[in-house]
């Protein structure tokens, strides 16, 4: 299934979300990178570009496999543009209940976790990154969880403003991280 859309999230025309799929890893490798490039990087993701790219295909090859298309426990999903490009990716993790989060936390019920999000710019502010979420969300209601959680930086406003545009309210959770408090948005 190619093209996923959600009740009132339709994919902008030009535009392609779907899951990835296994053999995919090098665009997988090379969208993370440019993500990673991006100016507010270090407040998005818990790794720097110099570790990324000095990971073994080894890894990215797992990486992609383990959530691609038909996997249960996380799925990846991409936006490609006209051209076949990727311009966009977020990743859902199915928490469990009573499992620790890589906060170090423990879930206290069934759950998405939405990571790794990104939408390169110029394809910002045309609901592309809308789209990709409700494709990710209705993969998580698929997956019958009680809610998606995410964590945003509380320096990263240009990311928070997104997420409350598309649903997702504070939950009063704060995580201190490298670079300052990490904040907690939900949507039941």
């Amino acid at each position: 299934m190619d093209l996923v859309v959600s009740a009132g999230s339709a994919v902008p025309e030009g535009y392609v979300v779907r899951a990835v799929r296994a053999d995919e890893w090098r665009a997988v490798r090379e969208l993370r990178l440019s993500a990673l490039l991006d100016p507010v990087a270090h407040l998005a993701f818990l790794e720097t570009y110099e570790d990324a790219e000095a990971r073994p295909d080894a890894f990215w090859k797992e990486r992609t496999a383990g959530a691609a298309e038909g996997v249960r426990e996380r799925r990846q999903f991409v936006v490609e543009s006209g051209d076949g490009g990727w311009v966009g990716t977020v990743t859902v993790l199915v928490e469990e209940a009573g499992m620790r989060d890589f906060f170090g936390g423990i879930v206290e019920r069934r759950q998405g976790h939405l990571v790794g999000v990104f939408l390169r710019d110029g394809h910002r502010g045309k609901g592309v990154g809308e789209a990709m979420f409700a494709a990710a969300l209705e993969w998580a209601r698929e997956a019958g969880v009680e809610r998606v959680r995410l964590f945003v930086n509380e320096g990263n406003g240009r990311a928070a403003a997104f997420y409350r545009r598309v649903g997702f309210v504070g939950s009063g959770v704060t995580v201190e991280g490298d670079e300052g408090r990490e904040l907690e948005y939900v949507l039941q």
